[in-house]
């Protein structure tokens, strides 16, 4: 298993990927994670920014040349109402082939971490659905626990 930088050829797995996750997540809610119709074509941009950032975290994880899963790690500083003693770590976009959270997931995520903390994060926070059940209990068993919940409801 290797872990790298993402580059510009790894942006089709990577949208491929976040594709599947939003079409579960929407059966979890329905108007919230509804994807657009032009997701993937947003994603594939939004992505391509990303990747060409030097300071952003993008990596992905290859298994015998396979595409196994990514992860976007990105350095913000806390709204000024909070003091948490440095940056944070904010990951979003994480998806990984096959719910391989303990394999591919958490080679990802701790070399995320990992550089974040030697960029000057101090705490990351990791963004799920409430009902991805295999990756809440993976964050778990890496120490992450629930800090809010979004509530939503259809108007």
């Amino acid at each position: 298993m290797m872990i790298r930088r993402a580059v510009e050829d790894d942006i089709p797995g990577m949208v491929d990927l976040m594709d599947a996750r939003r079409r579960l997540y929407e059966t979890y809610q329905s108007t919230f994670w509804r994807p657009s119709p032009d997701a993937n074509s947003l994603q594939m941009k939004y992505f391509e920014t990303l990747v060409s950032k030097k300071d952003e975290i993008v990596l992905v994880c290859e298994d015998a040349g396979a595409f196994r899963g990514f992860i976007v790690a990105s350095l913000i500083e806390a709204p000024p109402v909070y003091d948490p003693g440095g940056k944070t770590c904010v990951i979003d976009d994480f998806a990984v082939t096959g719910n391989d959270w303990d394999g591919t997931g958490r080679a990802l995520i701790r070399e995320a971490l990992r550089l974040a903390r030697a960029a000057g994060a101090v705490q990351g926070v990791v963004v799920c659905g409430h009902l991805d059940e295999a990756k809440r209990a993976f964050l778990r068993s890496e120490g992450l626990s629930i800090a809010s919940e979004w509530f939503v409801k259809s108007l």
